[in-house]
């Protein structure tokens, strides 16, 4: 899990700046389409995944197999109106976030990895895939915030390689 943990730290230490150079760009919170979220509730979105990912991470460390819920993902972001938020705030505490749970990942005891999980009754999903999955989720988003490409060059990919 440590290479997880490292692309994941590389990740943060590339993309944060990208972020915050954002923070005067008008239109962090405009919608290309009614049903698509604005680069704001994308970062919301991922904000809320890192905390409902740690749950997961700890609760799957206490336990060898857990029965876990699903979030209603549009509610999160719409309750906690993200499209309203200060970016620089939000750019912040996704990279605090995200910190902590490389720092997580990195210290996972290997005997703890094929722990299960089950969200909503799907799975059962392992610890070692939960962490990992999480890690290309948030590429995935990532890239959605940054259409032209160069964020695809921060991803170093050391996990897959």
């Amino acid at each position: 899990m440590q290479t997880v943990a490292q692309e994941l730290v590389e990740i943060i230490e590339r993309v944060a700046p990208m972020l915050e150079s954002l923070a005067t760009d008008q239109s962090l919170a405009a919608r290309s389409d009614p049903k698509k979220w604005s680069r704001k509730e994308i970062l919301g979105h991922l904000i809320d995944s890192a905390c409902n990912n740690q749950q997961k991470f700890v609760r799957m460390m206490q336990q060898p197999a857990l029965d876990f819920p699903g979030y209603r993902q549009d509610d999160w972001v719409a309750v906690q109106n993200w499209a309203n938020a200060d970016w620089k705030g939000m750019v912040s505490l996704w990279a605090a976030y995200n910190r902590h749970l490389a720092y997580l990942i990195s210290t996972v005891s290997p005997d703890r990895l094929n722990n299960t999980i089950r969200i909503e009754g799907v799975g059962p999903f392992t610890l070692s895939f939960v962490m990992s999955d999480y890690v290309e989720h948030l590429k995935h988003h990532l890239r959605q915030m940054f259409p032209d490409g160069r964020v695809t060059s921060a991803f170093v990919n050391v996990y897959h390689a």
